[in-house]
């Protein structure tokens, strides 16, 4: 009964099932690691953080440009504060608030952007401590510029003057005459009594959408290789089924037309 397995258009289906299903569980299998990569990729960074916290800091240039072996790192720079930005809808202990931004002016000219602190409530400059005079030293943790609708970040516009959605050079550096550091620092200790930011993970390491992602394809794949194996055995049943009709007699004459050139076909080509 089971002959018809040895045909040509069968010979096809086989094969195509026998690539198939090796091809999506190794699909499925790269998607997991890749999720499970992300995963320990999210544990160390967070662990980065706390262990950059003890790290003694280094100066500014050792440190540029930012990226995932530096993002975190204590960073110290002497300048003196110029500009001062209020940066709205940062969440901090669940509460709504705002960050106050002031650009430290370094003697290579540059400023460096430097979140002394979070205040809650909304952007008030009346309410936000103004930066101290004459030559500081800053310490913090350094990060990457943030891009507008990452992470949280607003991308909203049209923001009232002395207040910026995203910590950005790019964005800052049309605020002010003067060159701006592509990184931003946020301090160990709140300045002028407000609350100290957290320094966070660098981006790309974490659960983000696409680690989410990844965990969906990898279920998508597994279901592919499931629909292939379900599909070949009903052909098969569906088969079986006409041939067992066939023997008895009770195809329908159309469908019994059709067989029969099936088989015609099929022994022409063998």
């Amino acid at each position: 009964m089971y002959r018809f397995l040895l045909t040509p258009r069968w010979f096809g289906i086989n094969v195509f099932v026998l690539l198939a299903i090796p091809f999506c569980v190794f699909m499925g299998s790269w998607q997991l690691s890749r999720f499970e990569d992300r995963m320990t990729e999210s544990r160390d960074a967070e662990q980065q953080v706390s262990t950059d916290e003890r790290e003694a800091a280094r100066p500014l240039a050792e440190l540029l440009p930012v990226d995932k072996a530096t993002s975190g790192k204590q960073v110290t720079a002497t300048g003196r504060y110029d500009k001062q930005l209020l940066v709205p809808d940062r969440q901090l202990d669940d509460r709504e608030g705002y960050y106050v931004l002031t650009l430290l002016r370094t003697d290579s000219g540059k400023a460096l952007p430097v979140v002394r602190g979070w205040l809650p409530g909304t952007p008030d400059p009346a309410t936000a401590p103004a930066a101290p005079k004459g030559e500081v030293t800053v310490t913090g943790a350094l990060q990457a510029s943030e891009t507008p609708g990452d992470n949280g970040v607003s991308a909203q516009g049209g923001l009232p003057a002395g207040q910026t959605a995203a910590i950005s050079a790019a964005s800052l550096i049309n605020l002010v005459p003067y060159g701006v550091y592509d990184a931003w620092v946020t301090l160990n200790t709140g300045d002028s009594g407000m609350k100290a930011v957290p320094a966070t993970a660098p981006a790309d390491s974490g659960l983000d959408l696409k680690a989410f992602q990844n965990l969906g394809y990898t279920g998508e794949w597994f279901v592919f290789a499931g629909f292939v194996v379900f599909m070949w055995f009903r052909l098969l049943r569906r088969e079986v089924e006409f041939i067992r009709d066939a023997e008895l007699g009770i195809l329908p004459d159309d469908e019994q037309q059709e067989r029969d050139q099936e088989q015609s076909q099929e022994k022409a080509s063998a």
